[in-house]
């Protein structure tokens, strides 16, 4: 029975080998020949040679021996393969000879052996993907080889498969140095890529600040499209690089979107939801009120996003309110449309103060008592007086008495249906006429006026006769215990 287990074990390890053999599709002698050449073991790859091992034997990527030694930048190796008769021109998967990954490692020694000593300039030649050595050197930003094979004559301006030269390449991955020696070689720097990209468009995709200031020096058009109607500026917007944003800004690059451009550069940092490149672009007199293909402004959109930061940015800025898109929709009615009700507070807010300050009926606001926002009032010297207002709108204003205070405040059709559209029962109108009342208080801070004076006079002069008096007597109450606490 042990001799039977021991054989039964002895099967189970040559399975478990096979099946190994076969994962990486090498016989064992094989992986142990590849593996050797990695780590420069002269002395194993000799044994194994011995026994006739397979040196051109490939893995399942079609790799052989050779293109491990010259990749690790093994000489030895190298020498010892050559000697052997190891094939040169096997290619990989992906069509990269041993020259390839050479240079892709920035081997130096190993290409100049190969160019130089042996004359093998049979394998500069394209891989799988149109690369030649040269673009593969750029692409990986190898400097050292870069300038080797461009004192060996291999450089090229041709591209690959994708229409990418090694200028393509070099910017695309932000290599700066390789970037500025192509270019004292490179003749034409606006070259497209089969997307329409050029060098330029690339170092900007990818974040690569100095490489795109050097193909500028160059002569790089800033303002060229991509076969997407893209420009470097809305590429830089979506991905959110705010230095590339503004560097491009401060290069004058155009902030008008041509006309097959379906969104301006504000309206992508608004979708994008880039706030420190929305305040960027409106530093720069970006047109705030831009329109896109839907007839949407910005503060369209991000109203429909809810993003209270950028709508409140973009009030400030003093956008225009009453545009329509192309469904005859303001700001105001796409917010309240997408139940966004903190965002149509704030804009009805803006609506009565920039109309306010239309008909000079408030003060300048020069930011000492209160700095101008249409956030929501969390501060604690209101605290008291939106307290009195809360119980105001909960428990005295009966079902339309609020509509008739807004009427009688000003508040349009538009903006009381607005405030109206965030039904949730029978008793909404608590909230509604509560949120009337913060957008009253928060025009009557901003004209610097006093809240429970005001109200106690609109409430007598509106009819709220028994309600004013209400108000005045919690204020005096309000009052009393304050100069309690003091004493």
């Amino acid at each position: 029975m042990k001799g039977l287990s021991r054989l039964l074990l002895g099967e189970g390890e040559a399975i478990r080998g096979a099946a190994a053999a076969c994962h990486d599709g090498l016989l064992p002698d094989e992986r142990q020949f590849q593996y050797a050449a990695k780590m420069n073991d002269l002395e194993t790859m000799e044994k194994l040679f011995k026994k006739n091992v397979n040196i051109n034997a490939v893995d399942t990527l079609k790799r052989t021996a050779f293109h491990f030694a010259v990749a690790r930048s093994h000489v030895s190796v190298v020498d010892f393969l050559l000697h052997h008769k190891a094939r040169l021109d096997m290619a990989d998967q992906e069509g990269m000879n041993v020259l390839h990954f050479a240079a892709q490692n920035n081997s130096v020694k190993i290409v100049d052996y190969f160019l130089q000593d042996l004359h093998l300039n049979d394998l500069n030649k394209p891989d799988g993907n149109g690369k030649k050595p040269f673009l593969l050197a750029s692409e990986k930003g190898h400097v050292d080889m870069v300038n080797s094979l461009i004192t060996m004559k291999l450089f090229t301006s041709e591209e690959d498969k994708e229409g990418n030269t090694a200028l393509h390449l070099a910017a695309k991955n932000g290599h700066s140095e390789v970037v500025e020696i192509l270019l004292e070689q490179w003749e034409e720097i606006n070259y497209f890529n089969q997307n329409g990209e050029t060098p330029f468009y690339l170092s900007v995709e990818g974040g690569h600040e100095k490489c795109a200031e050097l193909l500028l020096e160059a002569g790089s058009d800033i303002n060229v499209l991509t076969q997407n109607n893209n420009s470097a500026l809305q590429i830089a917007i979506q991905n959110g690089h705010l230095s590339l944003v503004t560097f491009l800004i401060d290069k004058n690059i155009d902030l008008v979107p041509k006309p097959k451009q379906k969104s301006s550069p504000l309206h992508l940092a608004v979708i994008n939801n880039h706030l420190p490149v929305v305040k960027s672009l409106l530093d720069a007199s970006h047109d705030i009120n831009s329109l896109n293909h839907r007839q949407e402004t910005p503060l369209h959109l991000a109203a429909d996003l809810g993003n209270v930061e950028l709508v409140e940015v973009l009030l400030k800025a003093g956008c225009n309110l009453k545009t329509m898109d192309k469904h005859g929709k303001t700001a105001l009615a796409v917010a309240s449309r997408s139940s966004h009700a903190l965002i149509v507070d704030m804009i009805i807010k803006a609506e009565r103060y920039y109309a306010m300050k239309q008909e000079n009926l408030s003060h300048s606001n020069d930011g000492s008592d209160f700095s101008l926002s249409f956030k929501q009032d969390h501060s604690t010297q209101t605290q008291q007086i939106r307290s009195s207002l809360w119980n105001l709108a909960y428990n005295q204003l009966k079902p339309q008495e609020w509509k008739k205070l807004a009427l009688f405040w000003k508040f349009t059709d538009e903006q009381i249906k607005a405030i109206e559209e965030q039904w949730t029962g029978r008793r909404s109108y608590k909230e509604h006429g509560h949120r009337m009342l913060l957008i009253w208080l928060h025009g009557i801070l901003l004209a610097r006026q006093n809240p429970v004076k005001q109200m106690h006079e609109d409430l007598v002069e509106a009819g709220f006769q028994t309600l004013a008096e209400k108000i005045r007597a919690a204020s005096s109450t309000d009052m009393d215990s304050r100069k309690c606490l003091v004493s």
